[in-house]
């Protein structure tokens, strides 16, 4: 989370001022959790070295390719499969299958602090696997190519693939609850 939303954060769970309080304060955390983040702070009053857990709101976000004929594998670990194996690679998990039908998902999950249960938001889009095509800046878009369409992602305009992607449709969900949500909204009105 931004560095003034963990700083109000922090003002209101300890109920006293940021900087009576820290003579520093790094705002880079040195771990996160679902619903927390861990800074490294010192002390003022007794100079001590201390971590501060901040509490609050997150947003996650993940992205699956599932290949329906290897029972949705690589799935979540689709980053991981591209990066060892490539394009190429991919296309060759298929190759002793004759059913190359896939879908990419994207999932958010939203929690507004510690004990609360997610808000989850699902989107999918059906597709099959076909060797790369267009543009090799974007993941695995090249060997994805959606039903109805005969572009792969990385063939697409951006405005298209944005419009009709997994990512694209769960955005849509996460937009539509925060639009019926009434949430207290705080924001850096510098820029």
């Amino acid at each position: 989370m931004p560095f003034d939303v963990v700083r109000n954060v922090v003002e209101k769970q300890l109920g006293k001022n940021f900087d009576d309080m820290f003579e520093f304060f790094d705002v880079e955390p040195v771990g996160s959790a679902s619903i927390a983040q861990v800074h490294r702070a010192r002390l003022k009053l007794s100079n001590t070295d201390v971590v501060v857990k901040v509490n609050g709101p997150v947003l996650v976000e993940d992205t699956c390719l599932c290949f329906n004929a290897l029972k949705g594998l690589p799935g979540p670990y689709i980053k991981w499969f591209l990066e060892k194996i490539g394009h190429e690679g991919l296309n060759n998990l298929l190759k002793a299958y004759e059913d190359k039908s896939a879908f990419a998902m994207c999932i958010f999950s939203l929690a507004l602090g510690p004990g609360e249960e997610p808000i989850t938001f699902v989107g999918k889009t059906a597709g099959k696997i076909v060797s790369a095509r267009g543009p090799n800046d974007f993941g695995w878009d090249p060997v994805f190519q959606p039903d109805g369409f005969e572009q792969t992602y990385a063939e697409m305009p951006k405005s298209v693939k944005n419009e009709i992607s997994h990512r694209g449709k769960a955005l849509a969900l996460v937009k539509e609850h925060f639009a019926s949500a009434s949430y207290t909204v705080q924001s850096d009105d510098s820029a």
